[in-house]
């Protein structure tokens, strides 16, 4: 039985994720902060022993060490890692100060940096690590700031790693969601400049949904993403290369 490590787990994409690799017949262990949160997703997946969960602030010194140690020790080997947790409403870079740098540096580039070096001297050949990243890692935004330099950084990461250990049968690739309907999303309808931001710049009839990130991370560790590695896979309805307006926008 493979097994996975998917951090931030309790949240949208990652409990969408955690469902959609149970189903595929993994070992999952989520890893959030919020023991309430945790608990409800092992309720909400009913998986028995095939999901354990632990609750560690991944950005702390100790957070890789104990987390590898309670996968080996529950599970016995670590074949995929999803490195998910993140944190959003950034702010431009003549707005940010060094400690929200600091803060968003830590939980989206050190903290991945840190446990995929602890997990990767324990994985074999025909294992994945995929790594959360952003559409403004790959396009220029407005407000992105210490955001988009973490999620950047976690690209370049990712396409060191796929190259260091590629030869050793284990594939690092970054899925990159552009605006996904969370609750934080949802919150956000009713201000015309997010519509037009985002929902007439997307050229398909919907946002992303949770279940969409879910199975291209899925599928990247499957056997059918096994000669994909060090690649971005931007899932954002084109929102990120086509320049489309909508018929709305346009007729305004």
């Amino acid at each position: 039985m493979r097994v996975a490590i998917i951090t931030g787990a309790a949240g949208g994409i990652g409990a969408a994720t955690t469902k959609l690799l149970l189903e595929q017949g993994m070992a999952v262990v989520g890893v959030g902060r919020d023991v309430a949160k945790l608990a409800a997703l092992e309720d909400q997946m009913a998986a028995g022993d095939r999901l354990a969960t632990i609750a560690v602030d991944i950005a702390t010194d100790d957070a890789p060490k104990a987390i590898v140690d309670f996968t080996l020790e529950r599970f016995g080997s670590i074949d995929v890692l999803v490195n998910n947790a993140g944190i959003g409403s950034p702010k431009p870079l003549h707005e940010t100060d060094d400690d929200t740098l600091d803060h968003f540096l830590g939980i989206m580039l050190r903290a991945p940096f840190r446990l995929a070096r602890d997990v990767i001297v324990h994985m074999k050949s025909g294992s994945a690590i995929v790594n959360v990243t952003s559409t403004f890692a790959v396009i220029g935004g407005r407000r992105g700031g210490a955001y988009s330099a973490a999620k950047g950084g976690l690209t370049s990461l990712t396409m060191h790693m796929a190259c260091e250990y590629g030869p050793q049968g284990i594939r690092s690739n970054c899925v990159a969601p552009g605006v996904t309907m969370t609750d934080m999303v949802r919150a956000r309808f009713d201000d015309p400049g997010f519509q037009k931001m985002n929902v007439d710049t997307t050229p398909y009839p919907r946002l992303g949904e949770v279940e969409d990130i879910a199975s291209t991370i899925a599928f990247l560790c499957s056997p059918g993403g096994e000669f994909i590695n060090g690649q971005t896979i931007v899932v954002d309805g084109g929102w990120s290369n086509c320049k489309y307006l909508s018929p709305r926008i346009l007729n305004s």
